[in-house]
């Protein structure tokens, strides 16, 4: 007994060493406290759809909205390529971004971010908008399939309606790869897939409907050269904030777009209203993108 007694008190100190250790371990490990931060300065995103100085103009209307309707100051930023944004959101250098589904997507699976509202569409009065592809009024082409060995443009590569959804369309008309650079070109935006197919260096392309009826409505691009060959609905862009805002914070910049009745500025947010999305109203397009070999997790 004297034996067994003279070593306990080693073993009470061993085993306490041990529960720290075990707890000092977990603390290390355990994720980031999300949902505290409320920044100083808002910085928000905007893939370049278009001519990243097109963008910047087009939304400063509604960056000086965002910023009477929070009280705090905005700040835009739009990168050159579609990637440079989702990059920014990844080294939280940006608090909240517009989207599109798939270079939201990208973001999602390189950091803890969500979506939390969408427009609803001038065109379709949903959620969803039009991805097209389109051909030059007088092409033969009628068909998808007829543009098979065709050369092709796609817009942004991360693009969803440039690049995801007519890739989507032509795989399901039986087009292979899509890595000949003979046959299929990134253009690298939709205004310039417009111009490449009404100028003929291209005999197809991918395009985001909304986009090229702007063009037309501005007078840049003859709405009489382009012929629509196929078209489908997508889910729209989201705008997408970082986990780690605080969720009061966040809920404010929603409200801020549910509220927004300014006929003008919805005009130049292509919308009739914004509507709240989650993460589960990006399946298909999630879905369609890892398929497709667009979006590795």
């Amino acid at each position: 007994m004297a034996r067994s007694t003279r070593f306990r008190p080693t073993l009470t100190i061993l085993s306490l060493f041990f529960a720290l250790s075990v707890a000092l371990a977990m603390i290390a490990c355990a994720p980031a406290v999300t949902g505290a931060e409320t920044p100083p300065t808002l910085r928000v995103g905007f893939i370049p759809n278009q001519a990243p100085d097109r963008v910047r103009a087009q939304y400063e209307p509604f960056r000086e909205y965002l910023a009477r309707a929070i009280g705090q100051p905005v700040e835009s930023f739009v990168a050159t390529d579609y990637a440079g944004v989702v990059e920014a959101m990844a080294s939280d250098k940006l608090d909240i971004a517009y989207f599109g589904g798939l270079t939201y997507l990208q973001a999602e699976a390189r950091s803890d971010v969500y979506p939390i509202v969408t427009e609803i569409d001038r065109e379709t009065n949903t959620s969803k908008y039009y991805s097209a592809i389109i051909v030059r009024a007088d092409s033969p082409y009628r068909r998808v399939e007829d543009l098979n060995g065709k050369k092709f443009a796609f817009g942004d590569i991360s693009s969803t309606s440039g690049s995801l959804y007519p890739r989507f369309m032509l795989d399901k008309a039986g087009f292979g790869d899509f890595t000949n650079p003979s046959i299929f070109v990134y253009s690298g935006g939709h205004d310039a897939t417009l111009a490449a197919v009404v100028n003929g260096s291209v005999e197809g392309g991918g395009i985001e409907k909304r986009i090229m009826e702007r063009a037309f409505e501005a007078g840049t691009q003859p709405r009489d050269q382009i012929r629509i060959v196929q078209e489908t609905l997508v889910q729209g862009y989201p705008w997408v904030v970082r986990a780690k805002l605080d969720r009061e914070f966040v809920d404010r910049l929603t409200d801020a777009f549910l509220k927004i009745d300014d006929p003008e500025l919805l005009r130049l947010m292509r919308a009739v209203k914004y509507t709240r999305v989650t993460k589960d109203d990006y399946g298909e397009p999630r879905t369609e993108a890892t398929r497709l070999g667009l979006l590795r997790r």
